[in-house]
């Protein structure tokens, strides 16, 4: 492969030993040097191509280390609700869209935000009846963890009146014990079954659309969080030598036991595909109220809901690691966290044994005694800043309550590894808008003044080390991603502005120029 001599430009390399550089020089998908453009341009061996990169900023590839790709794909074909601000307006989003569909095809999408309504009250069955009486529908909320479905997809998906709800979910019933057609927490597990099997089109073609879009974004990885249909669709990408992204592929719960019995393990694969943990659920969400609090709900005497009841998460932790596979445990509540992080100690000499490293998703709300735990224990935080401007209007739930919320500079104080994500589609997977969000802890408006909670906002060098170095480290792949390094992948985003020199509203609206994955442009901006 003909060498490549990327140059002049300012690389801000994230290296230690070598914080920035004028030039790097790429072989066979590998840095090999970083210096000046005149000190590579002398050293580059016969044949060296050159892309002048017209003194733009560089920084090493984003990855986004919580993302669900596949639904993001999907996403991006199906009903939008994200914009909506009452349930009159997410009707009428509904019958727009509704004529792109045949009688008695499934609509899918949805995306919607009661807590953001003008009037919040949740939607029900009755309301989509009226629109769509010949098609079954069924629609997430934004956080993901509820879903809006119609009297045609309940029936579909066989709840019925005496239908029991699962273990850790709940079919809402109105006072004469009729389904109301909302759906939460592993309630909502047959719809994703049903998004997965192929009722909104050729994942693989959407995953190729879909990657174009986060290439377009700075992101040269992701941490994915679907399920084996995602992963089929990635190598199929490969198959065919159009996959972009590095891929580090998460396990479903449900995959667990296939998984180890097919030999998969943490960290097999390659710089392209490989394996990471399986996903466990062990609470829900703060915007549905089913994230497990050690306190109930203002207003209420509910504590949030635990999907996964402590007994199963501690056998299904332990069954893992003894296989070799780390854990990614979804919790969101402080008593989900507490109990995570139980189970994680618990297992501690398994972990050891098999050199695992284990994180917590989202991590949103921890007891101020839980915090130094995830350093002495070693598992990362998967933490996702955006949650928090979005949150904003449903924080009273926390008011006055001594909880270390969307903790990143108490987490990172204790030596904690903090990884970064979107949770997307659930936010837009714009690492910009996260690293604004955490450094300001506020919205794109700049509210609150000062930011919700400011002491727990962090600098622009450790929120980018959270979207490149971290997630690396999260991967085991810290000694080939994450700096601009002699030895690294040369995966890195080319800027239009210096974001160490901008504002945070300037930060925010950056744009990429270029995206490089294994020493190839895979996304020019074009005028």
């Amino acid at each position: 492969m003909t060498a490549t001599l990327f140059a002049n430009a300012t690389f801000h390399t994230l290296n230690q030993d070598q914080p920035q550089a004028e030039a790097i020089l790429v072989e066979d998908g590998v840095i090999v040097a970083a210096g000046t453009t005149a000190q590579l341009r002398a050293h580059a061996p016969a044949g060296t191509k050159t892309v002048g990169l017209g003194n733009a900023v560089v920084i090493p590839g984003l990855t986004d280390a919580h993302i669900h790709t596949a639904s993001l794909a999907r996403s991006m074909h199906e009903v939008d609700l994200r914009q909506t601000r009452s349930l009159v307006e997410a009707l009428a989003e509904v019958a727009a869209v509704k004529p792109r569909y045949r009688e008695g095809e499934w609509i899918l999408g949805g995306w919607w935000d009661f807590n953001a309504w003008e009037i919040p009250v949740q939607p029900d069955r009755a309301t989509l009846d009226s629109l769509c009486p010949k098609n079954p529908v069924a629609l997430t909320s934004a956080d993901g963890h509820t879903v809006w479905a119609n009297s045609q997809a309940l029936q579909l998906l066989g709840i019925t009146r005496t239908t029991p709800d699962p273990a850790g979910g709940e079919i809402v019933r109105n006072a004469h014990g009729d389904a109301t057609g909302i759906l939460r927490e592993s309630a909502v597990y047959p719809v994703r079954k049903l998004a997965a099997s192929g009722v909104s089109g050729n994942l693989a073609d959407q995953l190729r659309e879909a990657q174009q879009y986060l290439l377009s974004l700075g992101l040269t990885g992701v941490h994915d969080i679907d399920g084996a249909d995602a992963l089929e669709g990635y190598r199929h990408l490969r198959d065919e030598n159009a996959l972009a992204l590095r891929v580090h592929k998460l396990l479903a719960q449900d995959d667990l036991e296939a998984a180890i019995l097919g030999g998969i393990r943490t960290g097999k694969g390659d710089s392209w595909i490989r394996h990471g943990a399986v996903k466990i659920f062990a609470d829900g969400a703060a915007g549905s109220h089913t994230c497990h609090m050690s306190e109930p709900f203002p207003g209420s005497t509910s504590y949030g809901m635990e999907v996964t009841a402590y007994p199963e998460l501690l056998r299904l932790a332990t069954r893992a690691a003894t296989a070799g596979i780390a854990v990614a445990v979804h919790a969101i509540g402080d008593r989900a966290n507490h109990l995570v992080l139980n189970a994680l100690e618990d297992i501690k000499t398994i972990t050891a044994q098999h050199n695992l490293r284990h994180r917590i998703e989202h991590v949103q709300f921890l007891k101020p005694a839980d915090v130094p735990r995830l350093n002495t224990l070693g598992v990362v935080a998967s933490m996702q800043p955006q949650h928090c401007p979005s949150d904003l209007p449903i924080l009273g739930m926390v008011e006055g309550r001594d909880l270390a919320s969307y903790a990143w500079r108490s987490l990172l104080d204790t030596g904690a590894t903090v990884a970064f994500g979107s949770d997307s589609p659930v936010e837009v997977p714009n690492p910009f808008h996260g690293l604004h969000a955490a450094i300001t802890r506020t919205t794109a408006k700049g509210e609150p003044d000062g930011g919700w909670e400011p002491q727990e906002r962090i600098t622009l060098e450790e929120a980018l080390h959270a979207y490149c170095a971290a997630p690396a480290y999260a991967s085991g792949e810290e000694n080939i991603k994450g700096t601009l390094s002699p030895g690294k992948l040369a995966d890195f985003a080319v800027l239009d502005t210096d974001i160490f020199a901008a504002s945070p509203a300037e930060l925010r609206e950056t744009r990429v120029l270029m995206t490089v994955t294994g020493g190839s442009v895979r996304y020019r901006l074009e005028d």
